[in-house]
């Protein structure tokens, strides 16, 4: 059984899952880490609890700044937790590196720092690429970036469209059923080059079944935006935890939120 510990803040009630007995279930913290009220999303203080709540894997969403630097920052601005409307591909890292956030004066992070902190945590890497274009020098930079960290095995990239050819082959990439179908048709196809991602609305037991005769790893994605109109969301996505578990995943991307459920 899992051991659970409940934290309150001002009145709030955090709930954090610690998967002990439960080592097939793998957790990929979304947006960094442990994010909620109190930290940052792709901060050090998500980062550190989330590796001390068991998770195994991070997702971070990379960005670079318009001098080249590779960085973590969900959104393409600086807004909403530093409150600099500066988009990043405009903004130069000196003048990234002087921002700090309202929530918890954290300063947005290169990825290399995130990367030698999943090294020296043993945890994984899940990278949602975020940079417009086939920028190949900065892409090369990305992968020997993996690779000085030894993270590039065990990592997942959620792709775009422009970058997909160029990472075929070097990182496992997210694909719907549909996409993986279509990629089997390839003469360089190779089932370790991509993994299953979807929201369990979009994925049914007949997909984790296919995927897992077909030797594709499957990830599930357990997101508070999937269930913003829903009326208790909490209720929803407890089922859908439970209905996937039951279907045999075993990596799931949550909000930290829902982690009571594993």
């Amino acid at each position: 059984m899992p051991f659970k510990i409940i934290l309150y803040f001002a009145g709030l009630v955090l709930p954090f899952s610690f998967c002990m007995g439960q080592s097939d279930i793998k957790l990929i913290a979304h947006r960094g880490g442990i994010v909620d009220s109190t930290y940052t999303e792709n901060g050090f203080p998500a980062l550190k609890k989330a590796a001390e709540a068991g998770y195994q894997m991070i997702e971070i969403d990379i960005r670079k700044s318009k001098d080249g630097i590779l960085l973590a920052n969900h959104d393409p601005n600086f807004s909403r937790y530093y409150g600099f409307p500066g988009k990043v591909t405009e903004t130069n890292w000196v003048e990234i590196q002087k921002l700090s956030s309202k929530t918890d004066q954290n300063t947005p992070l290169k990825l290399e720092d995130i990367f030698r902190f999943c090294q020296s945590n043993e945890l994984d890497i899940m990278l949602d690429n975020k940079i417009d274009g086939l920028d190949v020098a900065i892409f090369n930079q990305l992968i020997s970036l993996l690779d000085q960290y030894n993270l590039r095995k065990n990592a997942l990239m959620i792709g775009t469209d422009e970058s997909i050819e160029f990472f075929t082959g070097k990182i496992k990439l997210s694909c719907t059923r549909k996409q993986l179908e279509e990629n089997k048709k390839r003469t360089d196809y190779n089932a370790g080059h991509y993994f299953l991602f979807e929201r369990p609305a979009n994925l049914n037991k007949g997909d984790v079944l296919w995927a897992s005769n077909e030797k594709i790893l499957v990830v599930a994605a357990i997101n508070k935006y999937h269930y913003k109109n829903q009326t208790d969301l909490y209720k929803r996505a407890e089922s859908d935890c439970k209905k996937m578990q039951e279907y045999g995943v075993k990596y799931f991307q949550i909000d930290s939120e829902f982690g009571q459920f594993f």
